[in-house]
């Protein structure tokens, strides 16, 4: 009978999981589930034993496998040109209310009516009021070009 809940409680961090890409969660479900398969293939082990067991399987993966799993997340996602979370906003054209520069020296362009943190894509200087064009995004901060600089039609992939 136990199990099943150790199988249940696998399942569960599993759902946590896909919900957050924390790459902790899956460590623990793994260590549940591992202490499942123990308690199936030893109905006589006592719970702390299974406990224990499941519990260096968690630190062993967050410990030895976590890291390399993020730095290949990241890496992945870093390299990507996202149009994302924010409408889409890849390949629209906003204007530049202050100039923008570098990571260093950002700017601010107007888009879909609201203000956003805005930097040049190649380091060059846009001057305010220009037109341009979004071709990433960072977080909360477009990456842009001057729209009528070459290279300026983006389509989608």
């Amino acid at each position: 009978m136990i199990e099943i809940v150790w199988f249940a409680l696998g399942f569960l961090l599993l759902l946590v999981e896909l919900h957050s890409t924390a790459f902790y969660p899956i460590f623990l479900a793994l260590g549940a589930f591992v202490a499942g398969l123990f308690a199936l293939l030893e109905p006589n082990s006592e719970v702390w034993v299974q406990a224990v067991l499941a519990l260096a399987i968690s630190i062993a993966g967050v410990i030895l496998v976590r890291p390399r799993l993020v730095d290949h997340y990241q890496r992945r996602s870093a390299d990507a040109a996202s149009r994302g979370v924010h409408g889409g906003f890849v390949g629209e054209r906003a204007l530049a209310t202050d100039p923008i520069g570098d990571e260093l020296h950002p700017g601010h362009v107007r888009l879909a009516g609201e203000s956003w943190l805005a930097i040049s894509d190649d380091g060059s200087e846009i001057d305010g009021d220009a037109t341009v064009v979004v071709t990433a995004v960072r977080g909360t901060t477009l990456v842009v070009r001057a729209a009528g600089e070459p290279g300026t039609s983006w389509s989608p992939a």
